[in-house]
């Protein structure tokens, strides 16, 4: 707890960086403002080497992670692994969490899932929520929607939680993967910890949408310590 923390304060930390086509500074900062609307303490880091300092971590109850691409070496991915199985909570959106660091597998076999392709051009697809599933707090009052963005394609970890999916949209180039039933949002366990990803966010428009929105609010929450 720092000097000025008041008992009970919920700590975050946002680490951003990577591919500049995702926005990561904007986007990230829009997510940062929401935490500490909602009474968390934010801190912002621009370097893995976060993911090195274990007093940091477990002091954080979350960590909303938007980095695309780039590369994690095994000692940073190890920190940030043995923080979430000791309860910290881990979000994000789109590439900033499902396609971070394409080389390291032990990444991927946290968060669930990891983006292989999308089609050339936006395509416009709806996201169904499961009504199995309709129950979840990441889910409450959010319905059927239609969005107009990169529709990711993605390999599944069987074991998470799958809240919403979609049908994979004609793709001139892939046709044989037409009407695939496709994750969009999911939620796992590891160790003592929470994640939650959503496959929606490639531009500031996408987490403007309400249901995407929503959704990421509820599903940093979900996941906070």
């Amino acid at each position: 707890m720092t000097e000025h923390q008041a008992p009970g304060t919920r700590r975050a930390l946002v680490v951003r960086g990577g591919w500049d086509g995702h926005s990561p500074t904007a986007a990230s900062d829009r997510y940062a403002a929401v935490l500490k609307e909602d009474g968390y303490e934010v801190t912002v880091s621009d370097s893995l080497d976060s993911y090195l300092d274990e007093g940091l971590l477990a002091v954080s109850d979350l960590i909303v992670q938007c980095w695309t691409m780039g590369q994690i070496t095994g000692e940073q991915v190890a920190g940030l692994s043995r923080a979430i199985r000791a309860g910290t909570g881990f979000a994000g959106w789109h590439g900033g969490i499902i396609d971070s660091f394409r080389e390291e597998t032990s990444y991927q076999l946290m968060t669930g899932g990891q983006f292989v392709h999308h089609p050339n051009e936006f395509v416009t697809y709806q996201v169904r929520p499961l009504s199995e599933r309709a129950d979840h707090p990441v889910l409450a009052g959010i319905g059927p929607f239609t969005v107009t963005t990169e529709q990711y394609y993605l390999h599944i970890d069987p074991a998470v939680d799958i809240l919403a999916v979609t049908d994979y949209e004609h793709d001139p180039d892939n046709p044989e993967l037409t009407g695939t039933v496709v994750p969009v949002t999911w939620t796992r366990r590891w160790g003592a910890g929470r994640v939650f990803v959503t496959a929606i966010g490639h531009n500031l428009a996408d987490l403007e949408v309400p249901e995407v929105d929503s959704m990421i609010r509820k599903g940093m929450t979900w996941a906070t310590r």
